[in-house]
């Protein structure tokens, strides 16, 4: 079939709707029998391939851009020195902490920082290549409304990138004290339609980076004798999800990552915990069709969405200086809609 004149093309487009198409025919014609299943097959593929062509278009975009205007400089991570008098007008309490949040320009790591800026500390965000163009205008659009945050780009899912962006951090900041591990994706389908890429990808961005990047801020901390390591989990890492079993297996390793790394350095200065948000208010989330959402809501017992400001207070609490005798818990912040039996 040849393309409508004037439509707008980017590599990757034709062969991924394709692909899609044709799965979703074929598994039409398979699972016949079971229309809930074939259903929610659908619903995952098309995801899967809106997201294939969001991030295929994005990196066309770059590269036109680069081509166009030469390389654009991907990251800022210059140390901000606290003024008083802008702290106290703000109503900021001053602090000498850096924190850094992985996927810190996401929706729930984006309320991190905001709160993070507001209890005094300076903040830096991490961000992955592509997203280059949306982190700067992220960057200027907060420094607008006056927050003076800080960028970087790291893949997290690279260890020895990490441990380069790390050593420069530590050497523009002298010293990071707060480490929140945010950065995340999902690849949903279910376990007999998950091939080897949608399982790798998710368990490398979501559970491998954690790794990564907490690796190289430990020995620091360790030196200084203080530390606030905060790991972003989910409610579906503690009960599970119909077609995440990539998603909850991942956030269920953040779990037991934190209880064990809690245990080794819990003599030297440094907490390690876990936050386990249920279902959060995002702009992704928010935008999906109201009677699905309504759905949602109807099994979470307190009838609502969580702001992702409550995760990001759950944070700021655990990173507190005072919060020093909480390490290697699980804080649920889900309006019960599961609640652990210790």
């Amino acid at each position: 079939m040849s393309k409508p004149a004037g439509l707008l093309t980017f590599p990757g487009f034709d062969s991924s709707l394709a692909k899609y198409m044709q799965k979703a025919q074929s598994d039409m014609l398979t699972h016949w029998h079971n229309p809930f299943e074939w259903a929610m097959n659908s619903l995952f593929q098309m995801s899967d391939a809106a997201n294939h062509a969001v991030e295929s278009l994005l990196a066309h975009q770059k590269e036109s851009l680069s081509l166009l205007l030469g390389p654009v400089a991907g990251a800022s991570s210059r140390p901000i020195p606290l003024d008083n008098a802008t702290l106290a007008s703000k109503g900021r309490i001053e602090t000498t902490s850096v924190a850094v949040v992985t996927g810190g320009i996401g929706g729930i790591g984006t309320e991190i920082c905001k709160r993070f800026y507001d209890d005094g500390h300076q903040v830096i965000a991490t961000y992955i290549a592509m997203e280059s163009e949306r982190a700067e205008q992220w960057q200027l659009e907060h420094l607008k409304a006056g927050y003076d945050l800080d960028i970087v780009e790291c893949d997290v899912t690279d260890f020895d990138r990490c441990k380069v962006v790390a050593r420069q951090l530590e050497k523009d900041y002298k010293h990071i004290d707060i480490l929140v591990n945010c950065a995340g994706i999902t690849r949903d389908a279910t376990f007999k339609n998950m091939d080897p890429d949608k399982w790798q990808a998710v368990i490398e961005t979501n559970l491998n980076s954690v790794f990564n990047v907490t690796r190289q801020f430990v020995d620091g901390m360790a030196r200084r004798r203080y530390g606030r390591i905060i790991n972003i989990s989910s409610v579906n890492g503690q009960k599970g999800q119909f077609g995440q079993t990539n998603y909850a297996t991942a956030k269920a390793g953040i779990i037991g990552f934190s209880k064990a790394l809690a245990l080794e350095l819990a003599d030297q200065g440094i907490t390690v915990n876990s936050v386990c948000p249920g279902y959060v208010g995002t702009e992704m989330v928010e935008a999906i069709p109201e009677d699905i959402k309504n759905s949602i809501i109807a099994k979470i017992p307190v009838g609502r969405l969580a702001k992702p400001s409550e995760i990001a207070d759950a944070v700021s609490f655990l990173a507190a200086e005072n919060s020093g005798y909480i390490t290697g818990s699980e804080i649920s912040v889900n309006g019960a809609l599961f609640t652990a039996i210790a």
